[in-house]
């Protein structure tokens, strides 16, 4: 699929699911690979950007049964990895080949990682000068500050690192390395970030410690961890995000997303909706594989502007598309600032959220480190965007967030390079046509 055109009509109401979490995906997979014996990973994420590291661990010499429902992983534990024929591709996937660099910075041989154009342009020196300090050999672009990267597997030592941004990708590949340090590390980080990689951690019984904003892992343990008889993966969150905000922004909109993980971590974007004016309620709570879980029922209301600050951000990094589609038809005033490492994503997503939806009539102001949005809510359209034809710029969470807010427009919009949708949610266009034929 590389285009997409989405006609506005009426409400969107239904039941759905969403594909499984691609953040845990990513982790399952690792900690399952350096488990002792078979785990079985449900409704994982069928994601480009999974399925490459799936790959990844299958060059390294893991074997994975995959099904649609699940994966079956032979995990061989902490050193049982194997030196890869050739280079490993990540895709466009920044979790997949930041975590792969800090974890076979401790092997004992030789990996090339590399990923598509746009991944050969995101940042990797913020990984690659800590992993250095505990003793990696990383070779790399400009000095290792782009892929491709060249890992030596190397004798780590354990450091004390404070993180210069709140970034799980950043902790996770010093957690995954520091398995293999000699010693304690001390992670230290200037706000809480995702902590999928934690949960997983206490899941398989990893003697991970904190104190206050420091992370505490003592490296190289004599025996590992075993295999999980069943980890669940919950639905991802920023994929109901897309959902959350349609159903609140099209009128008589009524929507169920079941079983979406509802990390606190990672769940800043309803906390604005909510503060916002938007309907929404928590059902059936669960938790699965330490992570909560519930029902999210969305029903459509007004949305009026608030401020969003540095302290969201980290729960909202991969929400920020789909939030300016709803701060675009707010009553009011919208801003948003602290977000300047939604530059350095897919695509710089502050430039490119804002110029597309100013193609659709919004009214942007881009700043270094955020936006600021006047809300059409008040106008005389009321909220409603204009068509336009628009362009995903390589970006996934651009191109579903532009087709939700094509469902608010004046007439059909369409949207250019809408493949890179199968990085992480394959399904968004049956899903989305699912709930506007229940409306029927």
């Amino acid at each position: 699929m590389t285009s997409l055109t989405i006609t506005p009509g009426g409400p969107l109401r239904g039941t759905i699911s969403v594909p499984g979490d691609k953040s845990i995906t990513h982790r399952a997979v690792i900690l399952t690979a350096l488990a002792n014996g078979v785990s079985t990973v449900a409704d994982y994420c069928r994601g480009e950007d999974c399925l490459n590291t799936m790959r990844a661990f299958q060059a390294l010499g893991i074997r994975i049964d995959e099904s649609v429902e699940e994966l079956r992983v032979y995990g061989k534990g902490l050193w049982g990895l194997t030196e890869p024929n050739g280079p490993i591709d990540c895709g466009n996937s920044g979790t997949g080949i930041r975590l792969l660099t800090g974890l076979l910075a401790g092997q004992d041989f030789f990996t090339v990682l590399t990923g598509d154009e746009s991944i050969r342009r995101r940042p990797m020196g913020r990984i690659v000068k800590p992993l250095r300090e505990m003793g990696a050999t990383i070779a790399g672009r400009k000095g290792g500050e782009l892929a491709p990267l060249a890992v030596v597997g190397s004798r780590l030592r354990a450091i004390a690192y404070a993180s210069p941004v709140a970034s799980a990708q950043i902790k996770s590949a010093l957690l995954l390395s520091a398995l293999f340090a000699e010693g304690t590390t001390r992670i230290t980080e200037p706000r809480l970030s995702r902590d999928h990689t934690e949960r997983l951690f206490q899941f398989f019984g990893i003697a991970l410690r904190r104190e206050g904003a420091t992370l505490l892992l003592d490296g190289r343990p004599s025996v590992g961890w075993n295999a999980a008889p069943r980890l669940v993966v919950p639905g991802d969150f920023s994929a109901a995000a897309f959902f959350i905000v349609g159903a609140t922004i099209v009128p008589g909109s009524d929507v169920t997303i079941q079983q979406v993980g509802i990390n606190p971590t990672r769940t800043g974007l309803l906390e604005i909706m909510t503060r916002m004016g938007a309907d929404i309620q928590l059902l059936n709570r669960r938790e699965e594989a330490g992570e909560p879980i519930a029902d999210i029922r969305v029903k459509s209301s007004r949305l009026r502007g608030v401020a969003v600050g540095p302290d969201l951000i980290p729960k909202t990094i991969d929400e920020f598309p789909i939030l300016s589609v709803a701060a675009a038809v707010a009553e009011g005033q919208t801003t948003i600032s602290g977000a300047e490492e939604l530059r350095v994503k897919e695509s710089d997503r502050i430039a490119t959220m804002s110029a597309e939806l100013r193609a659709m009539g919004a009214q942007i102001a881009e700043n270094h480190d955020g936006m600021i949005v006047q809300g059409l809510g008040t106008t005389e359209d009321n909220g409603r965007l204009q068509a336009t034809h628009g362009r995903s710029h390589g970006d996934h969470r651009v191109a579903m967030s532009l087709a939700i807010a094509g469902l608010t427009a004046s007439a059909s919009t369409a949207i250019d390079e809408t493949a890179c949708i199968e990085t992480s949610f394959p399904t968004f266009h049956r899903t989305l046509l699912e709930l506007l034929t229940e409306r029927r």
